[in-house]
């Protein structure tokens, strides 16, 4: 078994081996080719000498000019004209804001720059502090450093203008002259009644008057300030001037009273009314008005308010 795997596997014939002898060799080749190339191909040297030349010239030229920055207009070549021409230098302390153009060129200032600052000055620039001459178009850096020592701004005198406070006595809100509002009954008043009263209008004046209806009458001035949308602060207003005249207020019946009379009450609404009436299906009539206590969802301050609503016949 092994010699027929030997044989089957190992064994090879002449065409065979030269075909393996001839891939073994082109393979050979192929991977030592890098190192064989140079030996059949040689560069040709390169002339740099036209290049250091260039070179050279370039740091030639380079070192007869100084530039101060790039690309912006407020650095010039220190070798053109202007410069050339230029007055020296004269440092004196200076406010920006008073300069001439001639002081802005002693102080070293180009001309241009100078015409520049006096125009800005002219259309109400000002400068509040030294280091705002930093802000001029055209000033390169060193110069603004060189001057913002000699920067002396001087500072205006403020003016104010002084107002005497006048004094005022105190007056309550809710005190008006007795003489122009008349005292308004909350019972038998109509709107044009209400409407004299400080701060009502038609609309308030006639949701007190639908309040007053829907609860049958007013037993006390302070219900007046739980109708619907007015204002606390106006209540306190017109509360001085609100007079009870009856107290004889519409009843309603507890013992014959339908649901609904009872939940258009604006204190009983439904959940009371029905629980009113749903006690006195079960347990009958009503003995006295004092009976809806035995209610629990009727506590001490619906019954305060609703009983002298409240009757038995």
């Amino acid at each position: 078994m092994w010699k027929q795997f030997v044989k089957d596997y190992f064994i090879f014939t002449r065409k065979e081996r030269r075909g393996t002898i001839a891939i073994v060799i082109f393979i050979l080749l192929i991977s030592f080719s890098p190192f064989l190339f140079p030996l059949f191909f040689k560069d040709e040297p390169v002339d740099h000498s036209e290049f250091a030349q260039e070179i050279s010239r370039l740091v030639v030229d380079s070192s007869k000019r100084k530039y101060s920055g790039y690309g912006n207009k407020e650095f010039e070549n220190d070798y053109s004209p202007e410069y050339k021409n230029a007055v020296k230098a004269v440092e004196f302390y200076f406010d920006p804001n008073t300069a001439s153009v001639k002081d802005w060129v002693r102080l070293g200032v180009k001309e241009k720059t100078a015409t520049t600052i006096q125009k800005y000055i002219s259309k109400g620039g000002k400068f509040y502090k030294p280091e705002d001459i930093r802000k001029i178009w055209g000033l390169p850096k060193k110069d603004a450093d060189r001057l913002e020592p000699y920067v002396q701004i001087k500072k205006e005198a403020s003016k104010f203008i002084v107002y005497e406070k006048t004094v005022y006595p105190e007056k309550s809100p809710n005190t008006y002259p007795s003489s122009k509002i008349q005292n308004v009954p909350i019972n038998s008043g109509d709107t044009t009644s209400f409407k004299a009263l400080p701060g009502i209008g038609s609309k308030l004046a006639q949701r007190i008057i639908n309040f007053r209806n829907k609860l049958g009458g007013f037993y006390s001035v302070d219900q007046v300030g739980e109708t619907f949308l007015l204002p606390d602060s106006t209540y306190r207003k017109i509360k001085p001037f609100l007079q009870l005249d009856d107290i004889s207020v519409k009843k309603i019946n507890i013992n014959s009273a339908s649901l609904d009379e009872l939940k258009d009450h604006p204190y009983i609404r439904f959940h009371v009314a029905n629980a009113i009436v749903q006690y006195r299906s079960q347990h009958g009539n009503f003995s006295s008005v004092d009976g809806i206590k035995k209610i629990m969802i009727v506590t001490d301050s619906i019954f305060i308010k609703t009983v002298p609503y409240l009757s038995l016949d």
